[in-house]
């Protein structure tokens, strides 16, 4: 299967550099590059596009706009830019990845595969990839508060109580219950435990630092103890 990328950058040497790594990658075809994302929008009006990279600061119209407004046309999104503080930000919209210049080929290709296996698997199990309509509630000030699982990025024991992180508040979700439940909870949904104290979103995992989990500017400790089980996903799914 050949994967149609679509390129954006309005710095010329990072589009030319992205330009050779499509090129130097059997399963992806160059559709269109362009400096902007105004230029984008009008490109995908005409061509197919299963694959996007994109810088996030560009002149009149954001990476991260633009993504945005995309959101529900099928593309999948890799970020390319300069910054890592936008790192949280791009999992509001879902993106594959979060590359952080310079990138080289190496880390190019390891998220162009994440991209194809998402792409494959949406065309194997269209009705199974998407898990829009899992929820759960937690109890938190004396309410129930609703948590689909698509948002939730990691959560934080803290004695008795846990923290829930999302992707729809600044602030986390702050609920009476053990890790312990919480972790037969969610079990098969996407979440492992890697620490006594955190759960995280497997799917929300972009990077991972001398065997810590990377969310924007936290970084989560994988323990000894449930390294081995971590190191099983890495090497099935994350590679």
């Amino acid at each position: 299967m050949m994967i149609r990328c679509l390129l954006i950058d309005d710095e010329p040497l990072a589009l030319n550099l992205l330009e050779s790594y499509v090129e130097a990658t059997p399963f992806l075809t160059l559709v269109a590059k362009c400096h902007s994302a105004i230029a984008a929008i009008e490109i995908m009006d005409q061509k197919d596009i299963d694959l996007i990279f994109t810088d996030i600061q560009m002149p009149n119209l954001s990476g991260m706009e633009f993504s945005k407004m995309i959101a529900n046309n099928g593309s999948k999104i890799i970020f390319t830019t300069a910054f890592e503080e936008f790192a949280l930000e791009s999992y509001k919209v879902n993106a594959i990845d979060y590359l952080v210049k310079p990138i080289n080929y190496p880390e190019f290709v390891t998220a162009a595969n994440k991209a194809k296996q998402q792409i494959l698997n949406t065309i194997a199990h269209p009705e199974t990839t998407n898990y829009n309509d899992d929820y759960i509630f937690v109890k938190s000030d004396y309410k129930l508060i609703k948590i689909d699982l698509k948002d939730l990025i990691y959560i934080e024991g803290l004695k008795d109580y846990v923290k829930y992180y999302t992707i729809c508040s600044e602030k986390p979700i702050l609920s009476l219950k053990s890790m312990k439940s919480l972790e037969e909870e969610l079990s098969g949904k996407h979440f492992m435990r890697v620490h006594r104290s955190y759960i995280v979103n497997l799917k929300k995992i972009t990077t991972i630092e001398r065997n810590r989990i990377v969310f924007g500017e936290k970084y989560i400790p994988v323990s000894e103890k449930h390294k081995e089980n971590f190191q099983k996903f890495i090497d099935s799914d994350f590679s």
